[in-house]
């Protein structure tokens, strides 16, 4: 792996995980594009340090899985409606970071040449080495699978040092601290107390993956502008997930 990040900076190659929710801004449903735009402005941030960035985006903004088969849909035709989503968002966010000078390939676990990539995991590590933006879509191309599992899978295929996940608070809290004033915030968790407290970090296959491959989980605010960037160079609040 090539170590031209900045010497301040403490990762030299990182997984962005965000929701679809995540780019909706304060709309119901569907994409936002200042939001969107906002976000690009934060990874290129972060690229601009010499890091290399992945990042995998869910779907929930346009279609979840889940709530598909609660409504009697089937299952595995839910999920890939969902996967369906994830390439709308990626295809967004390439867009809108090719707009401010970011190059950008998003890789498809399921095939669809006409828009993206077929995922070759050399070529994607090439492009990588190449500084450029590798948005994985389509999950890991499976039903049964989350964007969560789908993102700790790419992170270990690609080496990345850690995962980023950008959420709506800043770290992980042992109750919601939208409802509960008192929920107190970790500044470090381990993978086993995230999968007995059930602390919703992401789904159990995710977390269990990267303690496998013992991939460090950080949990941040994707509303705090320059948390990443800052995060990166060891600023910020935010939550480990580790041994």
């Amino acid at each position: 792996m090539s170590n031209s990040a900045d010497p301040g900076v403490r990762y030299s190659r990182v997984m962005l995980k965000i929701s679809g929710e995540a780019l909706m801004g304060d709309q119901g449903y569907g994409l936002h594009p200042p939001t969107v735009q906002r976000i690009a402005e934060e990874v290129k941030s972060v690229h601009e340090l010499g890091v290399e960035i992945c990042m995998v985006i869910g779907g929930g903004n346009i279609f979840r899985g889940l709530q598909g088969s609660a409504q009697g849909m089937e299952r595995t035709t839910a999920d890939y409606m969902g996967m369906l989503a994830t390439v709308m968002n990626a295809l967004a966010m390439q867009s809108a970071l090719e707009q401010i000078g970011v190059y950008t390939r998003v890789i498809s676990a399921i095939p669809m040449d006409q828009v993206c990539e077929p995922y070759i995991r050399r070529r994607a590590v090439r492009h990588l080495e190449k500084k450029r933006v590798c948005i994985f879509a389509a999950g890991t191309g499976n039903p049964y699978f989350t964007t969560d599992t789908a993102a700790t899978l790419r992170a270990s295929e690609m080496a990345a040092q850690a995962i980023f996940k950008g959420t709506k608070v800043d770290g992980v809290y042992d109750k919601d601290p939208k409802k509960h004033p008192d929920a107190k915030r970790y500044d470090h968790v381990s993978y086993d107390e995230v999968l007995e407290k059930h602390l919703g970090v992401m789904d159990a296959t995710a977390i269990a993956l990267a303690r496998d491959n013992r991939l460090p989980i950080i949990v941040f605010s994707l509303d705090e502008p320059g948390g990443f960037r800052g995060i990166l160079a060891g600023k910020g609040t935010y939550t480990t997930v580790s041994e």
